[in-house]
């Protein structure tokens, strides 16, 4: 099958959309705070719209993909996210903010079910691992850079001897509202550009298909999809609960700036993250994935503690090698999820991904025990998902294990 490379570039630039769009949200948290005066609990209820909604949206965007083709779902998923950013920009306030997530929420969960197959039909399915890792990295790229993008705009329109084009329709006191202007206009560039866009057709074998909800419900009743979608709420939480708090954290026990520290702090998370997923992918050509599941999380755990407990500056560097050894968690488990099923893998697909919800649930949870007991009390709650994630490297038996090198096989060397 021809390659289709304006199709393969366009869900890059989705990708690049999706992450820029969904990761910045923990730099803000502090900025949401003061700006509105809330509570953790409160504050966490943001992140907690915006992830709800992939567990709204998920299996109901497999089974709508299937009537209307992708190009129709991609253009209304960026148009609710473009509603959700427009309701905040022009009505700045809590409420506006709970809805403007979920909306863009929404938007996000719609794309990430229509690009993956897209992704394999344009690029060619013998190309597709690797197209995956590329797509992975410009995500990665993307979550580095919001970070620092939303530093720019807060401190440029602070900034009385400068000028900056956003700074009359933005409130003085929410300087971080300029972000959803923006996020406004990226959200309307990308309806112009997939508007415009011939997507070829895309054909799914029986296994990939959403499949009707009797299908999902046949699942659930096996003990082993159940786990897996555990653990994907557990890594998603985990990966959210680190990166929505990090920045307060240090705000509040170590007295960090979070419009510039605490920005970049969660940007060098992401960072890190990408590059832990090139080392994670060299791994796991040579050693079993719950073998490197298992050493990554351990050390994830470690690097965990000693950003909750050392000093400030250990922090700094501790709080985003949880991000590089967290890196291999989500590629894992999802492997190990679809490798220990023998059917039904596009319905399968969609529970794994409806897991994503860990990322509202978790993050909220400790809010709310950060309320009662303190942020650093709060954060302890992701030992246990990180907990659940280290166990999974002992009780996954997936029918098919990744396929590695032995580099001491001398039959393989003649």
């Amino acid at each position: 099958m021809k390659r289709n490379y304006y199709i393969v570039a366009l869900i890059m630039l989705t990708f690049f959309v999706i992450s820029f769009l969904t990761n910045v949200i923990g730099p803000l948290i502090p900025d949401i705070i003061k700006g509105f005066n809330l509570s953790l609990t409160l504050v966490a209820l943001l992140p907690f719209a915006f992830f709800i909604a992939y567990g709204v949206m998920s299996i109901p965007s497999g089974m709508l993909i299937e009537k209307y083709k992708e190009k129709k779902i991609m253009i209304a998923a960026f148009i609710v996210a473009f509603l959700g950013s427009l309701l905040l920009a022009l009505i700045p306030n809590y409420l506006t903010a709970v809805l403007s997530l979920f909306l863009i929420g929404c938007g996000m969960a719609m794309l990430q079910v229509v690009i993956n197959p897209l992704l394999r039909t344009s690029g060619g399915e013998e190309h597709y691992a690797f197209n995956s890792v590329l797509a992975q990295l410009i995500f990665g790229l993307a979550s580095f850079l919001s970070p620092l993008v939303y530093s720019y705009l807060v401190l440029n329109l602070n900034n009385k001897n400068g000028t900056h084009a956003l700074a009359a329709f933005v409130p003085e006191n929410l300087p971080w509202i300029s972000l959803y202007w923006l996020f406004t206009i990226i959200c309307l560039l990308m309806i112009v550009i997939i508007a415009v866009s011939k997507f070829p057709k895309v054909l799914l074998s029986s296994d990939e298909k959403a499949g009707p909800l009797e299908t999902h419900l046949l699942l659930f009743k096996n003990p082993v999809v159940i786990l897996f979608f555990v653990a994907m709420m557990c890594y998603v939480g985990t990966e959210q609960g680190v990166a929505n708090w990090m920045s307060q954290f240090l705000s509040t026990y170590h007295h960090y700036d979070p419009q510039t520290t605490g920005a970049k702090e969660v940007a060098y998370f992401w960072g890190l993250m990408t590059a832990g997923g090139v080392v994670g992918l060299l791994l796991l050509k040579i050693m079993d994935s719950r073998k490197v599941l298992i050493g990554f999380t351990v050390l994830a755990l470690i690097c965990l503690s000693l950003a909750l407990f050392a000093s400030a500056k250990v922090a700094l560097v501790a709080f985003p090698l949880v991000g590089f050894f967290a890196s291999v968690m989500y590629p894992v488990i999802f492997s190990l999820a679809l490798n220990s099923v023998e059917e039904h893998h596009g319905s399968f697909s969609g529970i794994i991904v409806t897991g994503i919800i860990g990322g509202a649930i978790v993050p909220l949870i400790i809010g709310w025990i950060g309320d009662h007991l303190g942020l650093r009390t709060g954060m302890l709650f992701l030992y246990l998902t990180m907990g659940y994630i280290l166990s999974i490297g002992f009780w996954a038996k997936p029918i098919i294990t990744n396929k590695t090198i032995n580099l001491f096989d001398k039959k393989e060397r003649t």
